[in-house]
């Protein structure tokens, strides 16, 4: 596929960002490369819902919200059930400076034919770009839908094990997969945002929801053996 006239439409999920989120969803809507913004307001319990009554009245946007907390996986899910385009973007709503330029950057290798999948990676220096053990989980990242759609039920039940549930699948598929930098781009940790006590129990329940969702899944890991056998035989 190779068309730089596509339209992506962008899926964002927010849990307690009422900070960070209108910028992001502001850069979505000006970014003419997209013209549909699909909000997921996933429970959140401080002004997140209060922020968004921003872009109520905006063409480009749709809010979607949830009463309780339902988890990553199952608000992505929902975005991709309702996105109307055949390329999806996904953006994480807890960014400090997203910007327009960053859009092209992750759309380019799709609609250029290059890729199935673009993963971004922020990235402030060469080191971090070089050693970064978690680039491959970030969420910045450009699908077609007609690719993610199949997994839609799975992705519903992953909380954050959802980006290594993308990736298991779409390497069992042989499916094409490129980083992009996204130079600049500031995503805080959480230790950052809240309480060292608050962080750590937000990191172990990550950790724990991205092993199970390698456990769960363990038939893509025989698959990218297999495939990696394959291929060098």
């Amino acid at each position: 596929m190779t068309n730089r006239n596509c339209s992506a439409s962008a899926i964002v999920c927010a849990f307690n960002e009422e900070q960070t989120l209108p910028g992001v969803v502001r850069t979505l809507i000006s970014a003419e490369e997209v013209n549909e913004v699909i909000v997921i307001n996933d429970g959140s319990t401080d002004g997140t819902s209060a922020t968004l009554k921003e872009f109520v009245k905006n063409p480009k946007v749709r809010i979607i919200e949830f009463l309780h907390n339902r988890g990553k996986g199952f608000a992505m899910a929902e975005g991709i059930a309702k996105a109307q385009n055949e390329i999806l973007l996904f953006v994480d709503a807890d960014l400090l400076n997203f910007e327009e330029r960053f859009v092209p950057i992750l759309l380019g290798p799709l609609l250029d034919g290059k890729a199935d999948m673009v993963i971004g990676h922020p990235t402030e220096n060469v080191l971090d770009q070089k050693l970064n053990p978690f680039k491959s989980i970030a969420g910045e990242r450009a699908v077609f839908k007609k690719d993610i759609l199949p997994l839609i039920e799975t992705i519903r039940k992953s909380g954050y094990g959802v980006e290594t549930l993308i990736n298991l699948s779409y390497s069992a598929r042989r499916k094409r997969v490129e980083y992009v930098m996204l130079w600049d781009l500031l995503h805080p940790i959480k230790l950052h945002k809240h309480s060292a006590n608050t962080a750590m129990r937000k990191y172990w329940r990550e950790a724990y929801q991205i092993s199970k969702s390698i456990m769960v899944n363990y038939a893509l890991l025989f698959l990218i053996i297999r495939n990696t056998i394959g291929k060098t035989i």
